[in-house]
């Protein structure tokens, strides 16, 4: 099981359930995305293909460990979930949280392009969009633009061959997400082109594994595995699933 973390975050944000997977039985990697988890200033140069080309490393590692693969991700690691599932057809299957996946509109890439003509480089950050009092998303207090752009760049991509995602798909959508808009969850759930699963999460915001839901959340991610990736827990030889 691939388990990822979005824009700006760390896998703090997908622990709980990275955790529940491998409490489950399951093989689990949790990776920490380049230009993450230290300062926003390591994260200014880092684009699409850093995060893309760590995420299919980390796929490819984990494939030689287990009989078949799962990915699951937040967010911007929901976007690289799917961008994966695009390109592997093997891809057992797919669990997605608020994922972006709607192409930004131009104006906004506009307005990104002016500030940083201007030379301003990050703007306030996105992290922390929950709606439980005191729970904290450990991600940075700023949001990098130029990465930004970029990220939009790759969510073109892959809003482009939404439809080549063949394998059963798990979709948790927070009925109230001040980051994605839920219209990409929408434009997922009538584009993929393989089986959808789609479960409101009434509670939470956009950080809905940090938030009221993530029980809920947890306990879908964790069934959803078991039932595409077989009885749970050691494979017969010992081995990983």
């Amino acid at each position: 099981m691939l388990v990822l973390h979005g824009f700006t975050g760390n896998p703090q944000s997908m622990r709980s359930v990275a955790e529940a997977l491998a409490a489950a039985g399951f093989t689990v990697d949790l990776p920490l995305l380049p230009g993450h988890g230290t300062a926003v200033e390591d994260m200014v140069d880092t684009r699409w293909e850093d995060w893309s080309g760590a995420v299919e490393a980390a796929y490819r590692a984990l494939s030689e460990r287990c009989e078949r693969v799962m990915v699951a991700g937040l967010s911007m690691g929901g976007t690289l979930a799917c961008w994966l599932a695009e390109r592997h057809s093997e891809l057992a299957a797919v669990a997605v949280v608020n994922p972006l996946v709607d192409p930004p509109a131009d104006e906004y890439r506009d307005l990104i392009r002016g500030l940083l003509a201007d030379g301003i480089g990050t703007v306030e950050g996105i992290g922390s969009d929950i709606a439980k009092e005191g729970s904290v998303e450990s991600s940075y207090p700023e949001s990098p633009l130029a990465a930004a752009l970029s990220l939009f760049g790759g969510v073109d991509e892959v809003a482009s061959r939404l439809a080549d995602i063949r394998c059963p798909t798990l979709l948790l959508s927070s009925r109230v997400d001040h980051v994605v808009a839920p219209e990409s969850g929408d434009l997922l759930e009538r584009t993929v082109g393989g089986p959808l699963e789609r479960v409101f999460l009434e509670r939470s915001y956009h950080v809905a594994t940090l938030d009221w839901d993530a029980p809920v959340v947890e306990e879908r991610v964790v069934a959803f595995a078991g039932k595409v990736l077989g009885p749970q827990g050691p494979a017969p030889d010992g081995g990983p699933r």
